[in-house]
């Protein structure tokens, strides 16, 4: 490829600039608007809320927020889907951000198109209307109405940055199977307790009996571990009654949820 003019430099570096919208810092007022208004970020005390801000810095100086489908976000809103998405991050720490460069939303939920060959060599084909969804080594995709919807009720146990945030720490290790990277000793502590709530819910939801938790957690280890993440964020005394051993893991995790103290409403 030919190198470019001296007199396109500028325009390129202009494009690069507005494509990854990078700070050298965050706007004082504008994160305390966002701290006040969003839910998850109001009950953090002043230590939580310090360390969230540097992970935020650094996913908007390492990540590009692409509006799709006609959506348009200001600063505020880019700010607030930075936040959430480093909120699982508060004790992982800024590992959690590797192996992916964007965040791409849309207004409202979306379709993938889906394939697969079975055993007899037939392609079939579909599409899967999706509210999030993250790609092994590709982007985070969000529904900006689901997340709005999430900051309406947030205490509903449903938070789709934190699920699909859930995922890209899942992967990390290499494999997408509901165990995140951890020390080998906590590792099989926690393969083995998942592993049993896991099996003890899905026998639950094949029976038909209802469940307090969300039973698309029981399609997989790892969408178990992704609502049980929402569930931790969002109703954490609920999680606790239903699956007090996961509910320890990812206090430790994650460290407390935000909804854990007084702020917490009972299921």
């Amino acid at each position: 490829m030919a190198p470019a003019a001296a007199g396109d430099v500028p325009l390129i570096q202009s494009f690069l600039r507005r494509w990854r919208r990078t700070p050298a810092q965050l706007d004082d007022a504008l994160w305390q608007q966002v701290c006040r208004d969003c839910p998850w970020l109001r009950p953090l005390d002043d230590a939580r809320i310090a360390r969230l801000r540097g992970l935020v810095l650094l996913f908007l100086q390492r990540k590009a927020i692409t509006p799709v489908a006609g959506l348009e976000l200001d600063d505020a809103q880019r700010l607030l889907l930075a936040a959430l998405c480093c909120l699982p991050l508060l004790e992982f720490g800024r590992e959690g951000l590797h192996g992916w460069s964007e965040l791409v939303v849309y207004p409202d939920a979306f379709r993938v198109r889906r394939s697969h060959t079975d055993a007899a060599g037939v392609l079939h084909e579909w599409d899967d209307e999706l509210i999030g969804e993250a790609w092994d080594s590709g982007p985070l995709l969000l529904s900006w109405a689901d997340v709005q919807a999430d900051i309406a009720d947030p205490q509903a146990g449903f938070c789709v940055a934190v699920h699909e945030m859930a995922h890209k720490i899942d992967v990390l290790d290499g494999a997408m199977d509901g165990t995140p990277p951890l020390p080998r000793d906590w590792q099989r502590q926690w393969a083995r307790d998942f592993q049993q709530c896991f099996d003890a819910f899905c026998a639950r939801v094949d029976a038909g009996r209802d469940t307090a938790i969300d039973p698309y957690a029981a399609e997989a280890p790892e969408e178990f571990f992704a609502v049980a993440s929402e569930y931790h964020f969002s109703a954490p005394r609920l999680l606790e009654r239903e699956m007090p051993a996961v509910a320890a893991h990812l206090r430790r995790f994650y460290g407390p949820s935000p909804f854990a103290g007084a702020h917490a409403l009972l299921p």
